[in-house]
């Protein structure tokens, strides 16, 4: 998820020279951000939308399907490249999941 979305264009730059071959990016908002936006009145959160005001409510979100664990670390060695000098506090985050199979959707025509 990547807050700092200035960045986008960067980091997909580096993805096609360390060789990742596709990547999906959505437009995404995190909870706080949700909550923040809501035309509903929730108590618990009235501080929260004082806290959000002036903040980035959308993010992005990237995914990308890696042959290997060394594409990962090469992968995520990039981003934390690209993002380095930025304070740590409210880029955004990256995880990875195993994946057990890919599925081709559609005629094998």
């Amino acid at each position: 998820m990547l807050n700092q979305t200035d960045y986008l264009d960067v980091i997909l730059e580096r993805f096609v020279e360390i060789g990742v071959t596709g990547a999906t990016v959505l437009d995404s908002q995190g909870m706080a951000g949700a909550i923040a936006n809501s035309e509903r009145s929730l108590p618990l959160f009235g501080s929260l939308k004082t806290l959000m005001d002036g903040a980035r409510p959308y993010n992005k979100t990237i995914f990308t399907v890696l042959k290997n664990e060394e594409m990962v670390e090469k992968t995520a060695a990039a981003v934390q490249d690209v993002l380095k000098d930025l304070p740590p506090r409210g880029i955004g985050f990256m995880f990875s999941v195993p994946i057990g199979k890919v599925y081709s959707l559609g005629s094998r025509e």
